[in-house]
């Protein structure tokens, strides 16, 4: 793997520091797993990392992040995808954490940030709902204001590990307005509270990643109010924000690159022909694209520069898919198979990853959304039928 601009000799001494130590301490067991590991086998990797200092490159030095540059949160990228580093659990790195670190009370900055960095605390996001789809104003789960508290009642769905999570960071409708923008409050809830249920989510995958979480009289203290009552909106699209700039990092395409070369290697000689070379060609230029797209995304972002990040989202989504559709090519008749196998150290793996990935087009706002805020905010075009920005 390789950067398309120069590295400097400290960002080369920094890579070959990431190998190393990525060398040393990762275990075999979790090395180029498909699955994100369950949390009893994840979470140590997790603290290790976190031990490290590497757990948050993109946070401020201040809040106990490593305060890295674009470029070496990069090379933190390539590497891990290098040597097969499994997936963590990021909804708390990657949304609510840099989310409380701009918005955030002292109190809850104190409350949450450590905990995060530590991983004493998984967080999940409670924005989708039954029917709602990427309209995510259109939110019917309710809270009351009683005295110092909210009582929560509702239904939350396609929530990412929502029954491991020790806290959710949520969008609740606190008042009726004839804007459905209006009226909706952001929350911390500790997912211990009396009145949350959870039920896993078996997706095509295989896997058990999503989760459904009911509300019944849940009772959260109003100090876990992010920003203003009724005033939510704009906390939760900074949030969508955020997030799709990390999605649209190149994490998953490297990860899918490292799947596509092993099974290269495994492929029997002579069934990659020239036109499936060339194709492989295109895509490896197209993750270096990526690359270069969340690197001025995100220098951009080191500078305070807000910039839209829907078409990154869209650019990751889809060079993910070409990435595992290619695969699947070159597996040829092992694309029947359903479940990865071990190849030496590698892992092939011609199905599993490529179903995971479908979400990518659907979570942080689905693709048909982003288009259309490309549209909107970008080209300045009409698009008629299409509602908000949200998550599916």
């Amino acid at each position: 793997m390789f950067m398309l601009r120069p590295e400097s000799a400290a960002e080369a001494a920094f890579r070959g520091e990431v190998r190393d130590w990525l060398a040393a301490n990762v275990p075999q067991a979790l090395r180029h797993k498909t699955f994100r590991p369950l949390p009893a086998e994840g979470m140590p990797w997790y603290r290790a990392l976190s031990q490290k200092g590497w757990i948050a490159p993109h946070w401020p030095k201040a809040y106990g992040g490593m305060g890295a540059s674009a470029v070496e949160q990069v090379i933190l990228m390539e590497e891990m995808a290098r040597a097969g580093t499994p997936d963590i659990p990021t909804q708390g790195l990657n949304h609510i954490g840099p989310m409380l670190i701009a918005r955030g009370t002292p109190a809850q900055q104190a409350r949450h940030l450590p905990s995060i960095l530590s991983g004493d605390a998984i967080w999940c996001q409670g924005y989708s709902e039954p029917g709602s789809g990427s309209d995510l104003a259109s939110l019917r789960t309710r809270a009351e204001l009683r005295e110092d508290r909210l009582i929560i009642d509702g239904h939350k769905i396609w929530t990412t590990w929502g029954h491991h999570a020790d806290w959710m960071f949520a969008l609740v409708r606190t008042a009726t307005s004839p804007r459905p923008q209006h009226g909706i409050t952001f929350v911390l809830i500790d997912m211990q509270t009396p009145g949350i249920r959870r039920r896993p989510i078996r997706t095509i995958a295989g896997d058990e990643e999503f989760a459904e979480v009911f509300f019944d009289s849940v009772s959260v203290p109003l100090e876990n109010v992010v920003g203003d009552i009724d005033k939510g909106w704009q906390v939760a699209t900074a949030v969508l924000s955020e997030e799709r700039l990390r999605i649209g990092a190149p994490a998953q395409a490297l990860r899918a690159l490292e799947r596509l070369r092993m099974m290269m290697h495994a492929a029997p000689v002579g069934t990659v022909d020239a036109a499936m070379l060339e194709a492989i060609a295109l895509v490896e230029v197209e993750v270096e694209m990526l690359t270069a797209a969340y690197l001025e995304a995100a220098e951009a972002a080191e500078q305070g520069v807000v910039t839209d990040s829907s078409y990154l989202k869209l650019l990751a989504t889809d060079t993910v898919h070409r990435l595992l559709a290619l695969t699947r090519r070159v597996a040829g008749p092992a694309s029947a198979l359903r479940d990865a196998v071990r190849h030496g150290d590698d892992m092939l793996d011609a199905n599993e990853m490529f179903l995971q990935a479908r979400r990518l087009g659907i979570y942080g706002g689905s693709s048909e959304v982003q288009r259309n805020l490309i549209a909107t905010r970008v080209l300045s075009l009409p698009v008629a039928g299409v509602k908000g920005g949200g998550r599916a």
